[in-house]
């Protein structure tokens, strides 16, 4: 195999392949060793038909696979002997149509990974808010665990419904113009009123009613309801009450906690004891976090492949378009999101920045997933599939080194982290949760006298919002997977499929979407499907 540099410019490489006839025909020998055993042929025992009967036979199909193995072989080749480090998967075309007999001459382009400068991680310091988790916090978490086992009680005839109780009723839903709409009609919705799970003014108006009763109620969808159709519009619900239920009052006692199968009331309080300390050290780490990334994008400037920020932009960029269509006007989302284009994309830039910057300390450090702590990773995937596809999933993930990285990366990251963490300047402040949800919130951090570095003025407006809730997740860079072959990104998520007469939650396209860490990547080969 001849090798020829073409390109040499920044991280860009480009180079010509030219494969000899005779590797190729070295390679179609080899293909024909490996078919033999399975060839059959009428007047030869299985296994012994001779080999220029099988190229006669399989000669086109053969010739496909050595040449296709070739080329393979030989980009591993040029990566070996030039000491590669490809950012993505080469480009790779043929200069002209093969033909039997003939070398082959292949183009191969590439982006390498850049040199990255070892991190400094001697001087990193950090605040770690810490909120404790007092009697008032665990007392208000058994509270809110108590209303949710509210159960119901059945009401004497003619009782009529008020604030606080459960009607269950039929509904019927027409416009103002008394066409009916999709998903206006149903049975047996239960209302809880006062809940304020349902469009403004339906709950109140079922107030009076008893069951047996009918009635017709007047509404208007909000303004940012997702169904555009229906958003900000009259409508009116024809209503038939089956059922009216009284809520029962759930005591917080030993009873309560026996019903769970637990012994008694301190148990269950140490158990809401054990998630409230559990939720409050994962707001204390999401804030720590974000700070530290911080320090780490502004200490260290260097080029990152435009292969990898393009790949990671595109997935920001679909799934921002996926949230603009859950918006009151789709196209306005999208325009504003086309004017903040390059916002996005610096984004991006950062996210592949990070992740090469991890990868070079985790590297640097000897840290590693473990294989026993992969094989836990690759079970927990698996159970979201059905039993009988668990088993393809494992040995896909066996078998597609990119999607295992994939798995991998963020065990890998929260590794990483977590060294950082032992290796810095920490200096402890115990502050109330308000005050730790407020400056995971701010944009100006929490009281600590810094402000936001550079990088984060190529934030949009709207990212600033939220900029430190959503960095715990905005650079989940997945260090490992950076340094892997080209990713596809998933298909869009199927969109949400409301009932009118729910309220619906706002939703903004805006970079507290586009930072949130990168949905599942598969590799070429599909993985089985979900189960339902």
């Amino acid at each position: 195999m001849q090798t020829v540099e073409t390109l040499n410019e920044g991280l860009k490489r480009a180079y010509t392949l030219k494969i000899t006839a005779k590797e190729i025909d070295a390679k179609v020998d080899a293909e024909v060793k490996k078919v033999a055993p399975q060839i059959r042929m009428p007047g030869f025992r299985p296994g012994k038909v001779p080999a220029n009967l099988i190229r006669k036979m399989h000669g086109p199909a053969l010739m496909q696979d050595a040449l296709n193995t070739a080329i393979q072989d030989g980009i591993q080749n040029l990566i070996s002997k030039e000491k590669l480090r490809p950012a993505m998967s080469p480009s790779v075309s043929l200069e002209n149509e093969y033909e039997e007999g003939k070398d082959a001459e292949l183009k191969v382009e590439l982006e390498v990974l850049p040199d990255v400068p070892t991190p400094a991680i001697d001087k990193i310091k950090l605040e770690r808010l810490t909120v404790p988790a007092n009697d008032d916090a665990v007392q208000a978490q058994l509270q809110k665990f108590a209303d949710q086992q509210k159960s119901w009680n059945d009401t004497k005839d003619g009782y009529k419904a008020k604030q606080g109780d459960l009607v269950t009723v039929d509904f019927a839903g027409k416009t103002a113009d008394g066409v009916a709409f999709d998903g206006g009609t149903g049975t047996d919705m239960a209302v809880e009123i006062g809940a304020g799970r349902l469009i403004p003014g339906f709950e109140d108006q079922v107030v009076g009613m008893k069951a047996g009763d009918e009635k017709q109620i007047k509404v208007t969808f909000p303004e940012d309801y997702p169904a555009k159709e229906l958003a900000g519009r009259p409508a009116t619900f024809d209503l038939v009450a089956k059922s009216v239920k009284t809520a029962g009052e759930t005591k917080i006692n030993d009873a309560l906690a026996t019903s769970l199968g637990l012994k008694d009331l301190d148990q269950l309080k140490g158990l809401l004891k054990g998630q409230v300390e559990q939720e409050l050290n994962g707001l204390t780490r999401t804030h720590m976090k974000r700070k530290l990334l911080d320090q780490l994008a502004a200490g260290h400037d260097f080029p990152v492949p435009p292969s990898m920020v393009e790949a990671e932009f595109a997935q920001i960029w679909e799934q921002l378009k996926h949230e603009a269509t859950h918006e009151p006007d789709p196209e306005a989302a999208l325009a504003e999101m086309e004017s903040e284009k390059d916002d996005y994309r610096a984004i991006a830039e950062r996210r592949v920045r990070l992740g090469l910057l991890l990868s070079e300390i985790g590297q640097a450090n000897g840290i590693e997933v473990s294989s026993q702590e992969m094989n836990r990773l690759i079970a927990q995937a698996a159970q979201q599939y059905g039993p009988e596809d668990q088993q393809r999933f494992i040995q896909y993930i066996q078998q597609e080194p990119m999607a295992a990285a994939q798995l991998r990366a963020p065990l890998y990251e929260d590794k990483v982290v977590d060294f950082l963490f032992e290796k810095a300047e920490i200096k402890d402040r115990e502050v109330t949760r308000e005050q730790l949800e407020e400056a995971i919130e701010s944009e100006d951090g929490f009281a600590t006298g810094t402000h936001h570095h550079d990088h984060d003025n190529h934030k949009p407006k709207a990212a600033k919002k939220t900029a430190a809730k959503k960095d715990a997740k905005a650079d989940d860079a997945k260090p490992e997977a950076a340094k892997s072959k080209a990713k596809k990104v998933d298909a869009e998520p199927a969109a949400e499929k409301a009932e009118p007469v729910k309220k619906a939650a706002t939703k903004k396209a805006s970079a507290e979407k586009a930072e949130e860490a990168p949905a599942k990547k598969p590799a070429a080969k599909k993985a089985p499907a979900k189960k339902a």
